[in-house]
This record gives C-alpha cells, structure tokens and sequence, in this order.
C-alpha cells in the first residue's frame, strides 16, 4: 500500500487539492518504472511530502547540501535504491519509508509564471522528479538526465500535463 503524507504551509494556495496531486505524481512517477510494484506491496510504504516556503528549503539546501540558496525540490532518499525491491518484498507487515520530498513555494510559482503555466502543474512536475530522486534516479551526467527526463516526460503526457523540458528543446 502505498501512502503518501503531505504537509503543506499556508503560503500553497489553498484552492488546489495538494494532497491528491501529490498522490497522484508520487502514484505515476512510481508505475513508469521498474519499482512499480511498490504501489501494490503488502508493506505500507510511505513518502512523505512538504509543501513550503523558500526560507525552509533554503535552510535545508545548507544544511544537507552545502549550498546555501533557496531551490525548487529536494528530495531526501531513506533506503538505498538497490535496496528498494529487497525491503518492500521483505517488510510485508512493516512500513516502507522511501524518503521525503519538500518544495519551495516563492521559488515554484516564481518557475511557473515564468514558464506560464499553473502552479499546480509545475508541481506536479516537481513531485514526479523527486520521487524519481528517491528511487535512486539521477541527473548528474548525460545519460542518466536524458533517461530520468524521459521518464518525467511520459508521466506527465500520462497525467494530461505539458513537456516540462520543452523550451529547452527550441
């Protein structure tokens, strides 16, 4: 079973349903790769999202990163990603935690008017790339940004959403 927990601040606009687009991201994200089964194990396996502000995240970027500015995502992996399949396949009482995701509000609104689209959208984005962090996928050299941006790319065309790295094709 999969549960995702979610916390938001004020700041979050309060006419969106944060807590079923987190689910909803965090559900596909999951199902467009190998780890799909995840939804469907006895385990209770759990990612928690945060919704906040710039201040927070920043905070945390220093603190766990070293880099002392405010971003749009971090993601904070709890297992190890080729230890994903064995712990859920082993914990079929337990729980799962997989790791946290925390999004800067000032920072994503600012990247969705930018952009020109909705907030909500480009969270949803957000939430999809961290939850690919958290199963281990990365964006460091070429390769590996190409394969986990394709990933992006297909789950968002599955939620109805736009190319979030479209512009940066033209």
């Amino acid at each position: 079973m999969l549960d995702v927990a979610l916390s938001a601040e004020p700041v979050w606009p309060g006419d969106t349903d944060w807590e079923a687009l987190a689910t909803r991201a965090v559900c596909a994200a999951i199902a467009a790769t190998p780890h799909g089964a995840l939804a469907a194990a006895t385990a209770s396996v759990e990612i928690s999202v945060r919704l906040t502000n710039d201040a927070e995240v920043q905070a945390l970027n220093r603190d766990y990163r070293g880099k002392d500015a405010p971003t749009n995502v971090l993601s904070f992996p709890m297992v190890q990603p080729d230890l994903i399949a064995i712990v859920s396949a082993n914990s079929d009482d337990g729980e799962v935690l997989l790791g946290d995701i925390v999004l800067a509000h000032e920072t994503c609104a600012a990247e969705a008017a930018d952009k020109r689209i909705a907030l909500a959208d480009h969270a949803t984005h957000l939430i999809v790339h961290g939850t690919l962090h958290l199963l281990g996928y990365d964006h460091i050299g070429d390769p590996d940004a190409e394969a986990m941006e394709q990933i992006e790319r297909d789950v968002l065309r599955g939620l109805g959403l736009h190319d979030p790295y479209h512009d940066q094709e033209d």
